[in-house]
């Protein structure tokens, strides 16, 4: 049986929490040292992790001000 990369793992477990309401929209995700500690990997992982969700438009970066979930409605949506 294959092993899930740890970055495909841990955005899954994001998008969980966000599906069971530990997450609204608009709410801000915790630093990536934070996360790092969470999940015990390293922050090139963590980054991973972000691309791929904001990629697939979980959430949403913004420089100096840190990472938001957006919508679930609009997950996949944007033209």
């Amino acid at each position: 049986m294959p092993v899930t990369p740890d970055y495909i793992r841990i955005s899954d477990e994001i998008v969980a929490d966000v599906r069971s309401g530990k997450y609204k929209p608009g709410d801000k995700l915790p630093s990536i040292s934070e996360q790092c500690s969470r999940f015990n990997v390293s922050a090139s992982t963590i980054n991973l992790v972000n691309v791929r969700l904001e990629a697939l438009g979980v959430i949403s970066r913004h420089q100096g001000k840190g990472i938001f979930v957006t919508d679930p409605a609009t997950w996949l949506r944007k033209p």
